[in-house]
């Protein structure tokens, strides 16, 4: 008995925390907003309530990284990828346009395009074990389940507030 409560305990412990999870949430972001926290590697959902869904996310490599408010521009399912001129660069092997649904697909499950000029997106991820770090040329990766469950809670002209 007490050698399985010891195996299960180092099996939570060595275990990642869950994606998603309902937090408290103090913060001036209103209901509805989004706040990403880029040190913490989060993303937060605000409820209103005093509680915000706090999802993992991975973020900008950190020449990458920006900070500022922007609103959600798009909702978009299964997207189709065109990179960046600066991800072509990098990566000149790249097809044009990588098609929605695609396992190739960075863009994942949905994507949340946002405003600004640049073209940066919250979205899903073809690569889940990115999830938490510092990865991306600015966007915001989710695990897919996760960017379906936002996606689903917010509408083209959310506020998005990106913090250090």
């Amino acid at each position: 008995m007490l050698r399985t409560s010891l195996v299960l305990l180092a099996l939570a412990v060595a275990m990642p925390a869950k994606a998603r999870e309902v937090v408290a949430y103090k913060g001036e972001a209103a209901a509805g907003a989004i706040v990403i926290k880029t040190k913490e590697r989060r993303l937060y959902w605000v409820r209103g309530d005093g509680t915000a869904i706090r999802y993992q996310v991975a973020v900008g490599k950190a020449s990458k990284q920006w900070l500022g408010e922007v609103l959600v521009e798009g909702k978009h399912v299964e997207p189709a990828w065109s990179p960046p001129d600066e991800i072509k660069r990098d990566n000149p092997k790249l097809p044009d346009v990588i098609p929605g649904g695609s396992p190739r697909n960075p863009m994942g499950a949905r994507a949340l395009t946002l405003s600004g000029g640049g073209q940066y997106a919250i979205h899903g991820t073809n690569r889940p074990e990115s999830i938490g770090t510092f990865a991306s040329y600015g966007c915001f990766r989710m695990f897919n389940d996760d960017i379906v469950d936002l996606f689903e809670r917010v509408s083209v002209g959310t506020p998005v507030l990106v913090l250090r």
